[in-house]
């Protein structure tokens, strides 16, 4: 069987980003990835769960769905964070580096830069009312690497 796939839905609490992140990272191991490409994918996994749970909930109540699949063969990662919260009203705007539409809370507006910067492809669909989904893909390895574990 070369594809995997695995799904898990928690509370929009912010102690539950890092559990998200480290779940997907143990996840993607079965496609042999680099120090590096785990932590670029943690890094993209905890902006997207932070940005449901800050912006789709108002950091209140509600349900972050993460869904994953690997396919050996290809050594690809794919990652949907989807949330049922408020959803983005101009997704362009929204993704424009240093866009915030929470200033007064710390916040930077780099979240989906830092996603593109990580992965290799970034998807967000969202219907103001009804919630956003971030779909990611990260290919791993290269040409360079040796593949068979060493």
């Amino acid at each position: 069987m070369n594809r995997n796939e695995m799904s898990l839905e928690i509370e929009s609490d912010p102690r539950n980003e890092s559990f998200a992140r480290v779940v997907v990272a143990s996840f993607m191991t079965r496609i042999n990835p680099t120090l590096e490409e785990v932590a670029d994918v943690k890094t993209a996994v905890s902006e997207a769960v932070t940005n449901a749970i800050v912006h789709g909930y108002d950091e209140g109540e509600g349900r972050i769905i993460i869904k994953a699949v690997t396919d050996v063969e290809e050594r690809t990662l794919e990652v949907w964070i989807i949330d049922c919260g408020k959803g983005i009203e101009d997704i362009k705007k929204a993704m424009e580096p240093m866009y915030t539409s929470k200033p007064d809370k710390g916040r930077s507006g780099m979240g989906f830069s830092f996603m593109e910067a990580f992965m290799d492809e970034l998807a967000v669909e969202s219907e103001p009312g009804k919630g956003t989904t971030v779909k990611m893909k990260k290919k791993v390895g290269n040409s360079d690497r040796e593949t068979d574990g060493e």
